[in-house]
């Protein structure tokens, strides 16, 4: 997608404060997320096409420039389809998985064990399967193996009777793996999106945008949306066969996009160009409800209104991760594969509740982590990474906890289990213009962390407790820097100030229409300035819910989730009747058939001379 020149922020411009607001309740500035100079491409965009002002706001801010307009408003893939020989290998692997169908060989699927690789090795599976063939899905367990192809697991595999071996969202600086599948004389095609290193195994093909040497540009896409564009190739490759001739069915890849943009949105990849389109059309379908397992798993999650973007990020994908974060690392993949109605119902209900034990755990490890971590920004409050560990913590839930500690205090975490050995298992989330990725490959190529690997926003590593102290050094010194301008810049971007008054279902329905939001494409963020906030009160898990009530006497309703004990939930609850400017964004609900709109609070701020 292109964007206007300008259309983005300058480091060089000066930002003035929304409203004023240079200090709020959660120690943050406020700024108008459409910079000065991009205020011109705002009404071209109203004008050309005939957009309200408020929803030409929101595109330019976005970076979205006149000639884009068309396909964000209606985001088709046909539109937005690259060609998948674009991709380097992409036509060594389709051709191999082509011979494979065509031979009747017999494939392993290997996979990784969050949503994206459940996710990926279904959509792999149900490829082969409505080609006639039976593949073997094999998902690492979290625990005792790690993350990615082992070679044990590549032995038994073979072992087992394997021909060909694919490996989705993993296998990209697995060379140790795949060199035992390339002595016994198996190929191993890869499909994987992760950063890589100048020098690749050597295997029959390597499919991933984010290899150096990839030209595409497409290193956005999660790893299912790599395997679509994969199997988009091998149709092709089993055209020029003449495959589908003499009665065979060619599969309809477009009722698979479900599974695409479950991964798109779990794995926080940018909703920008081809990633919107997957995840428009994939929703359309999911809306369907048929895949059996997706069916199910929402029926389990109580999810009785069209899923959107929440769903799938918040509801759906959290229990599908359960599996491979405290249970079996398999079920996601089992379930997303699944076309038996009670073997789906009985996935569903035992992810369902290996997901509350997995909240349950989460919350008594951030606990700690937390106590942990204020303990150490006391005595260090410019730290650029936060560093928490314990032999009592589950690996499978230090990413969400690492999670939790960089959206606390804006900041990178690493977050360690030990184990009752030397070695540990951590996960690291980042901040924004910090490449926690490439700060661990480069601790890697140091020789001080045993193994690591992720993305710009994500990573994870094997570390040894005797190395600890050398790690954090290395990834201060490489992040500092970086972090120190992070947090400089650090605030709320608001889309537009609006009354209680003036939200209605077409102002949210014109607003989704430059949806669907997440990475990349931020849920926009409104102000209601100087609003009393009425009835307060604390409701459920520690969640504050409330009425803004405008100058007009319009109404509002609202609720800022966790915030009981917090500074914000602290204004909430004690305005003592004085007005707030509230920031938040839209979200449409419909409960027991009926729709309502809340504002989801997530900052307040009192309203100064400036700001009135």
């Amino acid at each position: 997608m292109s964007a206007l020149p300008n259309a983005q922020p300058m480091r060089s411009e000066v930002r003035e404060h929304f409203l004023g607001v240079s200090q709020s309740a959660r120690d943050l500035a406020w700024f108008d997320r459409l910079h000065a100079s991009a205020a011109n491409l705002a009404a071209a965009i109203s004008q050309r096409f005939g957009l309200p002002e408020l929803l030409g706001r929101i595109l330019a801010a976005r970076g979205i420039g006149l000639d884009d307009v068309a396909d964000v408003m209606d985001p088709r893939l046909k539109n937005l389809m690259p060609d998948p020989g674009s991709l380097r290998d992409v036509a060594t692997g389709a051709e191999r998985l082509g011979e494979a169908i065509v031979a009747r060989q017999q494939i392993a699927i290997f996979g990784d064990y969050d949503v994206d690789g459940a996710s990926s090795s279904a959509l792999m599976s149900r490829f082969l399967s409505a080609h006639g063939l039976e593949p073997r899905i094999y998902i690492p367990d979290r625990m005792t193996e790690g993350y990615g192809p082992n070679p044990t697991a590549i032995e038994m595999l073979i072992d087992e009777g394997a021909e060909l071996i694919v490996t989705v969202d993993c296998g990209t600086t697995s060379e140790t793996s795949l060199a035992a599948a390339r002595a016994r004389g198996i190929d191993v095609v890869v499909i994987d999106h992760h950063q890589a290193d100048e020098a690749l195994p050597q295997t029959a093909a390597i499919v991933n945008p984010n290899r150096q040497d990839d030209l595409s540009g497409l290193g956005d896409l999660c790893a299912a949306g790599v395997v679509f564009l994969v199997l988009v190739a091998t149709v092709r490759a089993l055209r020029t066969r003449n495959w589908y001739r003499d009665g065979r069915n060619e599969p309809s890849l477009l009722e698979w996009l479900d599974l695409v943009a479950l991964a798109t949105v779990c794995d926080v990849v940018p909703l920008t160009g081809l990633n919107r389109a997957f995840v428009v059309q994939g929703l359309q379908v999911m809306r369907m409800r048929r895949n059996t397992g997706l069916r199910a798993l929402a029926d389990v999650a109580g999810l009785t209104s069209p899923p959107n973007t929440y769903h799938l990020g918040f509801v759906l994908g959290p229990r599908i991760n359960a599996g491979g974060r405290i249970g079996d690392a398999a079920l996601g993949s089992k379930l997303l594969s699944c076309d038996d109605e009670l073997e789906a119902g009985r996935i569903a209900e035992l992810l369902d509740r290996l997901n509350r034990e997995r909240k349950a755990m989460e919350d008594e490890i951030l606990q700690t982590a937390l106590v942990e971590a204020e303990m150490t920004l006391d005595a260090e409050p410019d730290l650029p990474l936060l560093v928490a560990g314990s032999e009592d913590w589950h690996k499978g839930l230090v990413g969400l906890v690492a999670s939790r500690l960089t959206e606390r205090f804006s900041r990178p975490s690493m977050v360690i289990a030990w184990d009752r050995g030397n070695e540990g298992t951590g996960s690291l989330r980042s901040v924004g213009g910090a490449d926690i990725g490439a700060a661990v490959r480069a601790a890697v190529s140091a020789g001080i962390l045993i193994k690591g690997g992720g993305h710009t926003m994500a990573a994870g590593v094997t570390i040894s407790r005797d190395k600890l102290e050398d790690v954090r050094a290395f990834l201060i010194e490489r992040l500092q820097s970086a972090v120190d301008m992070a947090r400089d810049e650090a605030g709320l971007e608001v889309d537009g100030a609006l009354t209680a008054g003036a939200v209605t279902k077409e102002l949210v329905d014109l607003i989704e229409r430059a949806g669907p939001y997440g990475a990349g494409n931020p849920t926009p963020r409104f102000v209601f300035p100087a609003h009393y906030c009425n009835f307060a009160k604390i409701v459920g898990e520690a969640h504050v819910r409330c009425s803004l009530v405008a100058g007009d006497k319009s109404r509002l309703s609202a609720i800022a989730f966790r915030a009981a004990t917090t500074p914000v939930g602290d204004a909430l609850l004690n305005s003592g009747g004085l007005p707030l400017h509230v920031l938040g964004h839209l979200k449409k609900d419909t409960w027991r058939g009926r729709e309502r709109i809340d504002l989801i609070i997530d900052d307040v701020a009192k309203p100064s001379e400036q700001g009135r």
